[in-house]
């Protein structure tokens, strides 16, 4: 995140962040985003490829902070646009609904999401994308799978912190 100034009531600056992430559980998003067809099943799912903080490269679900007085609606559309680019047109409810809430913890086993920055709280959903997804700011790549090649140990063992077992309880909650 890059500094900003006080007059954005929303952000923080790095070091008002830290001290946050040190103190508060922080809220989140996680988003999933899929393709489907006529019917509304289920044909493809997108995930990013990115450089995380460790400078690994890792598959990863769309994902950020809610700001301070930004409704959880606004939050997801902002990551996806921010993630999948302006034209991604994903299908969000006017009140979405998680599938399940992850809980990160910054002290590995306490549950199966770990962020060693933070214990964070992150609603996760299913969002639906219609339009022309490129990858944008920090993603590298977006690459769309069947649900049969998403559940591959090769692809679950690529994403961090848990988000494989948030990607297949996604799954689960779909019925495929």
């Amino acid at each position: 995140m890059s500094e900003v100034t006080r007059s954005d009531a929303g952000w923080l600056s790095r070091e008002e962040m830290d001290l946050a992430r040190e103190r508060l559980p922080i809220l989140y998003v996680d988003a999933v985003p899929v393709r489907v067809d006529g019917q509304g099943v289920v044909t493809a799912v997108g995930l990013l490829l990115r450089i995380g903080e460790d400078g690994q490269v890792k598959r990863a679900l769309v994902s950020g902070r809610v700001l301070h007085h930004e409704r959880v609606r606004s939050a997801l559309l902002r990551h996806l646009e921010k993630d999948l680019g302006p034209l991604a047109l994903p299908r969000v409810p006017p009140a979405p609904q998680p599938f399940t809430i992850a809980e990160y913890f910054p002290t590995p086993g306490v549950t199966p999401f770990h962020d060693p920055r933070q214990h964070a709280v992150s609603l996760a959903y299913v969002v639906p994308v219609e339009g022309d997804c490129a990858p944008q700011q920090d993603a590298l790549e977006l690459t769309w799978f069947t649900p049969d090649e998403v559940r591959g140990s090769t692809v679950l063992a690529e994403l961090a912190g848990g988000q494989g077992t948030l990607l297949l309880q996604a799954l689960a909650h779909l019925g495929v």
